[in-house]
């Protein structure tokens, strides 16, 4: 069978290694000839930032950082880069970190440097989301991908396992994600299947070494490649749900990715059989479903929406903003009701083979 299909490669500087963040983001300031730097850093990740800082002029810092970046905060941070005549932004958090600079750079096109302390991989697309009116709107914009990431795994150390773990899983919805997603291709499928294979390897060696820095830098690679290959293929039916959720409902970000991946995987897997092929290849298990299971399984891993808040209550409204954003060329049919039974299993942490089409799940 003859290819055919067309994929963009996003331009970006990427530099990685343990315990040269700081001298890494010395020479990039120096190379952007940037005067002016705004740091971004929530207050649990200041001191951290202001260690990758120590060999530049920053000046302004800015800390005040909110989950699924409320409008309003995006605009107080605008206006002081603004005010400040801001050059460049350096961000050293998680996504919600992230997110706020590419919010700032959206409108004011001031570039960023990235310098992640997750593994949820926003720091490789140019992906953006603001959360207005307690609906999340997200977008595509080259002016909020990073020039630059940093990783440094020893940024990550301080990281707890469990939100590791979620952190982790995240990444790995942006590749599974990836294989079906509106625009996936053979190129950004190979990258998602590397991603797919270093978070499956990565995160049980930080399980059972917090301080393992091998499975740290086995979990940002995977990151980093989970982040790509979703840019290029684009949002598919996981990243809409988990956007309601966490938009409308505000569950916490990495926590709901990892509580819903195994259910959109076990939706989507049986009409996708070649995507899913390539992952269980990834995972080196018969099924991809059973590989992330096992996972899921050897890291302790979220299990059910119903622990971070979400309830039955919600899930109609739910439903109802979903429907409205469905992505193109989705696998899978989605209906009124699939996507309730969906949401339900999730919600109780039921066996995601629920979801299998001969099945009605009872509710």
């Amino acid at each position: 069978m003859s290819l055919s299909f067309e994929h963009a490669t996003l331009a970006q500087r990427v530099l990685f290694g343990h315990g040269q963040a700081a001298d890494h983001l010395h020479t990039e300031v120096d190379r952007l000839g940037a005067g002016n730097v705004m740091v971004i850093a929530g207050e649990r990740e200041l001191e951290i930032a202001e260690q990758v800082a120590a060999r530049i002029d920053v000046a302004l810092w800015h800390t005040d950082v909110v989950m699924h970046v409320p409008v309003e905060v995006a605009e107080t941070a605008r206006r002081k880069a603004t005010d400040n005549g801001i050059e460049l932004l350096v961000c050293v958090g998680g996504g919600s970190t992230t997110g706020l600079a590419k919010a700032i750079a959206l409108e004011t096109g001031i570039p960023i440097i990235a310098v992640p302390t997750t593994y949820a991989g926003s720091e490789a697309t140019n992906v953006w989301g603001i959360t207005e009116a307690a609906r999340k709107t997200t977008g595509v914009d080259d002016k909020v991908l990073p020039v630059t990431v940093i990783y440094d795994s020893a940024l990550t150390l301080s990281l707890p396992v469990d939100m590791s773990v979620a952190s982790g899983l995240n990444g790995m919805a942006h590749c599974i994600d990836s294989l079906w997603g509106p625009k996936a291709d053979p190129i950004n499928a190979a990258l998602a299947a590397e991603g797919i294979r270093a978070l499956a390897a990565g995160l049980p060696k930080i399980v059972a070494d917090p301080q393992s820095i091998a499975g740290r830098d086995e979990a940002l690679y995977g990151a980093y490649l989970s982040a790509v290959s979703f840019s290029s293929a684009g949002s598919g039916l996981h990243h809409k749900i988990c956007h309601v959720l966490g938009g409308t409902f505000n569950l916490p970000h990495a926590q709901t990715h990892a509580t819903v991946l195994p259910y959109v995987l076990a939706f989507n897997a049986p009409h996708a059989p070649q995507a899913e092929a390539r992952a269980a290849a990834a995972f080196g298990t018969d099924t991809a479903l059973e590989g992330l299971q096992k996972l899921r399984g050897q890291v302790d891993a979220p299990q059910r929406l119903s622990d971070y808040g979400f309830t039955a209550d919600g899930i109609p409204e739910a439903v109802e903003i979903v429907l409205e954003k469905l992505p193109a060329n989705n696998p899978r049919d989605i209906t009124k009701d699939n996507l309730t039974a969906l949401l339900t299993a999730a919600l109780n942490g039921d066996d995601p083979a629920v979801l299998t089409d001969d099945l009605q799940y009872a509710q």
